[in-house]
């Protein structure tokens, strides 16, 4: 009775402390998986998946009344490392494979394949990423850390993103992003930039600046002023 007893107050505890915000067991994949360059061991993931199914089961179980109770940064936090989290289990479900863009189909890019647990549903990432991140808040610094498994992403951070220190994480990730010479570079008069800053050009002006304004502060030498033009995207796996 006594252990009985005892494990139901434990179940209650459990309950009562709510969600991992430290996300530390992501944190301990990416230190395990991901080096300092960022890039991923998929084949040792896809060996020993089971921290990374288990961290995707426990963000798929929290609930939507529990997600809008947390902070701003929290839930940014959360949604970021959920987004990465869903794409390495999107990779090694389907690898070996040399780029994201091989999976799904010719009517589905892999964005569109619903595959992510969020919320007591299935999702999509471009629902994670354009229907709640770009939707829901102002926060331009989020395409520097949502990494969609190829070269000229963003690389992956070593850590999890979390609330506390997100906007310290975001900033690193913006200046690790931009000293990224084959992405992002001044040459002359001319400001290259990675076609994320195409693709997106609306979120980062959303405030008054220019591309160059906007960047300026990550990147070496004085950006503002300068011609823009947009490098290449490599779309090849980015795997150790």
């Amino acid at each position: 009775m006594k252990l009985l007893l005892l494990l139901g107050l434990f179940s209650l505890q459990t309950l009562a402390s709510g969600f991992d915000q430290s996300h530390s067991k992501f944190t301990e994949i990416l230190k395990s998986y991901v080096d300092d360059q960022g890039m991923v061991d998929y084949e040792g993931l896809k060996s020993n998946r089971e921290g990374l199914d288990n961290y995707l089961k426990a963000t798929g179980a929290v609930t939507q009344s529990e997600f809008k109770k947390w902070g701003t940064s929290d839930r940014i936090a959360f949604l970021i490392n959920v987004y990465n989290a869903e794409t390495l289990q999107l990779i090694i479900d389907n690898y070996p494979v040399t780029s994201i863009k091989k999976i799904g189909s010719f009517l589905s890019s892999p964005w569109k394949v619903k595959s992510v647990l969020l919320f007591g549903d299935t999702t999509t990432l471009d629902h994670v990423e354009h229907g709640i991140l770009r939707e829901e808040y102002n926060e331009p610094r989020i395409h520097f850390a949502l990494v969609c498994a190829a070269i000229s992403c963003p690389p992956l951070r070593q850590e999890a993103f979390v609330g506390e220190k997100l906007d310290q994480q975001l900033d690193d990730q913006a200046r690790i992003f931009m000293k990224q010479t084959d992405k992002n570079r001044i040459e002359g008069n001319t400001l290259y930039l990675s076609a994320i800053f195409d693709w997106f050009e609306s979120d980062f002006t959303n405030g008054g600046k220019s591309l160059p304004e906007f960047v300026d502060p990550y990147l070496e030498g004085d950006a503002k002023g300068k011609k823009v033009k947009f490098t290449d995207y490599d779309w090849s796996l980015n795997k150790q």
